[in-house]
């Protein structure tokens, strides 16, 4: 009888642990997948290195790069080959360009003609208001050329029946002298104009001032002519005067 109370209690120890051991296996408590339980402590069986107690380090993340990802280096370059259309696309800028090319040339030329008319039609009225004579001077031109071609037409109508070298030189030298007579101011004026313009070419200048010097030689010769005929005549005149006298006189 005195043995039972230790059987009991030898039965109860694997009781109680195997419901201990219940308990701790469906106790509830919260599971992670990932949740792992090292001792770093503890000295491996098999290993003799010594324990890194250091906690490892793991790699900081890369920050994307904004820059293209290059291709490998592996991978071979193809050569560009041009299409056709891009081809047509040259071609088309380059006709392009040529055509812009001309019409800036097209609207420079026609401004340099525009520029150039202009200029003429300006150095053209100015010239013809230069010749004209000032409004204190008195003289008028629209009376002034209507006598100057009345003048030629009487030189033409007086010499339409002699040869040609009068019928061309007459008209011109009796308009002529009635212009520098009626409009000797515009008369000047045009002289000047013409020697201004003749000056340019030594050769005209030159042969200008020799048949002007012959004018005004023939000119003066003319006018000493002129004087010794008047004078002659006067002196006639005079002589057959006192010879008229002289024979009254007698008479008486």
């Amino acid at each position: 009888m005195a043995f039972r109370p230790l059987l009991r209690q030898r039965a109860v120890v694997p009781a109680m642990a195997a419901a201990l051991s219940v308990g701790a296996v469906f106790a509830p408590r919260a599971v992670y997948a990932e949740e792992t339980t090292v001792d770093l402590n503890r000295k491996p069986i098999y290993d003799d290195m010594p324990l890194d107690t250091t906690a490892p380090t793991l790699p900081e993340p890369s920050t994307p790069s904004t820059s293209t990802p290059s291709s490998p280096s592996t991978t071979p370059v193809e050569s560009y080959r041009p299409t056709p259309t891009d081809r047509l696309a040259v071609q088309i800028s380059y006709a392009r360009m040529a055509l812009h090319q001309q019409v800036v040339r097209s609207e420079a030329a026609v401004d340099n003609a525009l520029t150039e008319t202009l200029r003429l039609e300006h150095s053209f009225t100015s010239t013809i208001r230069s010749l004209a004579p000032p409004k204190e001077s008195g003289e008028r031109i629209f009376p002034g050329a209507l006598y100057v071609l009345v003048a030629s037409m009487a030189g033409s109508i007086v010499t339409r029946n002699r040869n040609i070298l009068l019928r061309a030189t007459v008209p011109a030298a009796v308009g002529l002298g009635a212009a520098y007579a009626v409009l000797p101011i515009t008369m000047r004026n045009v002289g000047d104009l013409a020697w201004k313009y003749e000056e340019r070419y030594p050769v005209l200048a030159d042969t200008h001032l020799r048949t002007k010097e012959r004018i005004s030689k023939f000119i003066e010769t003319g006018k000493a002519h002129a004087g010794m005929t008047v004078g002659m005549v006067e002196g006639k005149l005079t002589e057959t005067r006192e010879n008229l006298e002289g024979w009254v006189k007698k008479g008486r």
